[in-house]
């Protein structure tokens, strides 16, 4: 065998990682408020973007070429297949933002505090309640110790006690508990339930309770079964977290803007594109013009390169939008016994399928579905909520979610006296056609948050 060094020319095809294709990638796995700030950025790195912020709309970009003008912009313009960057805006639905319906609202500890300063203490007793205030976590619970509290403030154990007894009465009933048990003993006793035997059971019997032991309950404590049930439930409308209803609380609450709205209009279903999430963007007419009639080539360079750049923005957006609209478009005729029928009607459907009839990649479909959701008649789902595992039956493939929601049905309608256990269901879902092992329906029932048939029993 020779070895040696040769050239040889040869024809090879490959697909190269550009920076444009990067970005377009990137823009495609962008939700609409990540969609947002990006364009943002962009438009102050960019002096010819500009959002739209003028009565004079456009249909696509090479509206923008209206006049006779030195320079070719079909040039720049025409390579870009741009067909409809801004579509017709329907004056008559009303657009909403969540800002206008921001208002304040006072912490939990504004709360205690504002109580305790109206209330009739010395200023020794105030000092303790302001340091116990400031020791109690958003949920409501004292987080420090009482010994800790007097040995800080040099006060005595039984004067910190006789303060914190007296912040417990404060509103919301519970707060400053130092345990769940303290916290429903604060209610029931604040409460017309009067019961004899209900502060013992929450005192010794509370983990009996979380797991539906009354038969032990009543046995040990003499009572009646349904005696037993009726203390069950009323120990479960009190509230364990008495602080929760607070502004603490409600800061990480995070809203959902729907990137695709799907409605019902005259008997067929459209698909719209939510536009609104981010700003409309245009050529800057001040620095078109400079590139135009400017003189100075290392201007006329740099603005080339950032109208190069600002397209590239454009096309990629658009080419966004027409993927996410053909992907949705195709979850539509797969899913549309979902839209008319509900979750039972849920297809079987993956990535693969809808990739197919729109003639693209996989993992395309897959970065258009990730973190995006759809606003539909029957409510806000993730893209990803149409995309499920099936399983064979005697019916053909079932999809799990239809399955799921078939058992959430039957645990709906059992006897409560008489719950079915996980056997059961799964005897009874064989009657239909459907095979499915009884670990399967405990883990779709876990999944469903529903307890077990020992925990939704009742007496």
């Amino acid at each position: 065998m020779k070895l040696g060094y040769d050239l040889a020319l040869e024809q090879v095809q490959k697909l190269v990682m550009t920076p444009e294709l990067r970005q377009a990638i990137q823009l495609l796995q962008f939700n609409c408020q990540e969609l947002n700030e990006y364009i943002k950025q962009q438009i102050e790195e960019n002096p010819l973007l500009d959002p739209v912020d003028t009565v004079e709309e456009y249909e696509c970009i090479d509206d923008y070429n209206n006049r006779r003008e030195e320079i070719d912009w079909k040039e720049y313009i025409g390579k870009y297949d741009d067909i409809s960057y801004r579509p017709e805006q329907d004056k008559n639905v009303k657009e909403y933002n969540y800002e206008n319906f921001i208002s304040y609202s006072s912490t939990l500890k504004d709360s205690l505090l504002f109580q305790l300063n109206v209330s009739h203490l010395d200023d020794n007793s105030r000092r303790i309640g302001e340091l116990i205030i400031e020791n109690i976590d958003e949920n409501g619970y004292l987080i420090a110790e009482v010994g800790q509290i007097a040995s800080i403030l040099g006060a005595e154990v039984e004067e910190v006690e006789n303060v914190l007894s007296f912040i417990q009465s404060f509103e919301p009933l519970g707060v400053g508990a130092r345990n769940l048990k303290e916290c429903l003993l604060i209610q029931v006793r604040a409460s017309e339930c009067k019961h004899p035997k209900i502060e013992l059971v929450i005192e010794e019997y509370l983990e009996d309770i979380a797991h539906n032991r009354l038969a032990k309950i009543a046995k040990e404590l003499d009572l009646d079964l349904k005696e037993v049930q009726d203390i069950s439930d009323y120990i479960k409308t009190l509230e364990p977290k008495p602080g929760r209803g607070f502004a603490d609380n409600t800061d990480q609450v995070k809203f959902i803007t729907p990137d695709v709205t799907i409605e019902y209009v005259d008997g067929e279903y459209i698909i719209i594109l939510n536009d609104v999430t981010g700003p409309r963007l245009n050529i800057n007419n001040f620095y078109k013009e400079i590139l135009r009639k400017g003189n100075d080539p290392k201007a006329k360079e740099y603005l080339s390169e950032k109208l190069n750049a600002a397209m590239w923005i454009i096309r990629g957006i658009e080419q966004r939008r027409a993927t996410i609209y053909n992907v949705v478009e195709s979850i539509l005729k797969f899913q549309r016994d979902f839209f008319e029928h509900g979750e039972k009607a849920l297809k079987p459907l993956t990535l693969k399928e809808v990739a197919d009839d729109i003639n693209m990649h996989e993992s395309t479909v897959s970065r258009a579905t990730n973190g995006k959701y759809v606003q539909t008649p029957r409510g806000l789902f993730e893209l990803k909520y149409f995309f499920s595992s099936s399983l064979s039956t005697n019916r053909g493939e079932v999809s799990s979610t239809s399955i799921k929601a078939i058992i959430k049905e039957i645990i709906e309608e059992e006897d409560p006296k008489k719950p079915y256990s996980d056997q059961k269901i799964s005897e009874m879902l064989k009657r239909k056609g459907i095979s499915i092992s009884r670990r399967t329906i405990a883990k779709y029932r876990d999944e469903l948050g529903i307890p077990s048939s020992t925990l939704r029993r009742r007496y």
